[in-house]
């Protein structure tokens, strides 16, 4: 089942379950990408997302929910930095799932092995290839410095 049918069956079963803070999250998720479809629309794919669109979406979504979750932290507002801890699970269900450190480790050295990868020139190179192969598997924030540590030994 795709991304979007899977949304679709996900918003039909929380309004049969009245679950309303699912249904909310989900919403949102369902209006990200209906934004991201006008966008695009008058562009060469006619306003189609890619399954790598639909991952940097959610993606996104989930960095932003984090740091909203970390600012009420910090403001003494446990019970909003809660509510966007739950919305993060919920978003990460449609997400694929994330590799530990130590696939992460892995992953990198196969991508560096695989190109040949000899020093820091090659980062860029090296990045996008993880991107390509493991998009919405990892972070990539975290997975930079890792890389460019392993090209610099």
């Amino acid at each position: 089942m795709d991304l979007r049918a899977k949304l679709q069956a996900s918003i039909k079963d929380a309004m049969k379950a009245k679950d309303s803070a699912r249904l909310s999250t989900l919403r949102l998720i369902a209006a990200a990408v209906k934004d991201r479809e006008i966008a695009l629309r008058g562009g060469d794919n006619n306003g189609e997302l890619t399954d790598a669109d639909l991952m940097a979406i959610l993606s996104r979504m989930v960095k932003q929910r984090q740091e909203s979750a970390k600012a009420y932290e910090e403001g003494g507002r446990l019970e909003l930095a809660q509510n966007e801890e739950d919305e993060i699970k919920i978003v990460q269900e449609f997400l694929p799932r994330q590799l530990d450190e130590a696939e992460t480790a892995t992953a990198i050295d196969s991508v560096i092995g695989d190109l040949g990868a000899t020093g820091i020139r090659d980062m860029g190179r090296v990045m996008a290839e993880l991107r390509e192969r493991f998009a919405g598997q990892m972070d990539f924030g975290a997975v930079g410095p890792m890389v460019k540590s392993r090209l610099l030994n």
